[in-house]
């Protein structure tokens, strides 16, 4: 009993501390953008790596999304005849849901991963140690580009999403399901508003927010040498997962 409560206890503490401790950077990252030089180029690498090189994986989830998306919804509206409606149904719920968890998600696994490990190994090699010794701010440096990125490029994959997974929805509806392709175009055209397309970018704005920061947090906590830089990974990838999906619930109630 009394090691599930220190279990607990210590679980607890480390959950507090980390979370102080992503606040703290995210003060840090909010004023070093403000107050001190806009690194450029770092920013531009680090949305080429989000953005342009995460494209592939975001269109591939996304074509096949939609497409099941359709199977599935065509199954259960076939039994009211509601099946022109399918084409909204699917176009919405991208919108709003699936196209900004799913790319954020994806870009967890691809992206947040990369940077607690990148970062993590500049901590053990004592390289953020090196910055600071030259005068270099490492949350400047380091922080606030991957920040930024992240935040603008998660919005554009998501637009990009949207388009894709509509798309597949679209071949599923019209030729393997045999839907009009005109009412399933016009059904979008009238019922789908801006908003279910607008929150959907606000909220992957968020998620890039979210998840840029705890994966450099992650890595700037790094110690232990490569086994320090295994688990900081490891932990990355879950909190920021687990992030995005209690940020979207807080979200949509918001939004919504």
């Amino acid at each position: 009993m009394l090691r599930m409560i220190e279990a607990v206890g210590s679980a607890t503490l480390n959950f507090l501390k980390d979370t102080g401790g992503i606040v703290k950077l995210m003060l840090e990252a909010t004023v070093s953008v403000t107050t001190g030089p806009v690194r450029i180029h770092n920013t531009f690498q680090q949305m080429y790596s989000v953005g342009v090189k995460s494209t592939l994986i975001v269109v591939l989830t996304s074509l096949f999304v939609g497409m099941v998306e359709a199977l599935q919804i065509y199954h259960g509206f076939h039994k009211f005849g509601a099946e022109s409606m399918i084409g909204y149904t699917v176009a919405v719920s991208l919108g709003r849901e699936l196209a900004p968890v799913l790319t954020a998600l994806m870009i967890v696994a691809r992206n947040v991963s990369a940077m607690a490990a990148e970062i993590g190994t500049m901590k053990v090699t004592q390289q953020v140690d090196a910055l600071r010794v030259m005068g270099v701010n490492p949350v400047n440096f380091l922080v606030a580009p991957r920040v930024i990125a992240m935040t603008i490029m998660l919005p554009a994959l998501v637009v990009i999403s949207n388009a894709v997974g509509n798309f597949g929805g679209y071949l599923v509806g019209v030729d393997v399901l045999g839907l009009n392709p005109t009412a399933y175009i016009k059904n979008i055209q009238i019922y789908i508003d801006m908003s279910d397309l607008t929150y959907g970018l606000i909220k992957a704005g968020v998620f890039g927010f979210i998840v840029s920061l705890i994966g450099c947090y992650m890595g700037l906590a790094t110690t232990n040498g490569a086994k320090g830089v295994g688990i900081s990974t490891t932990k990355a990838v879950v909190a920021s997962s687990i992030s995005v999906l209690v940020a979207d619930y807080f979200l949509t109630a918001f939004l919504f």
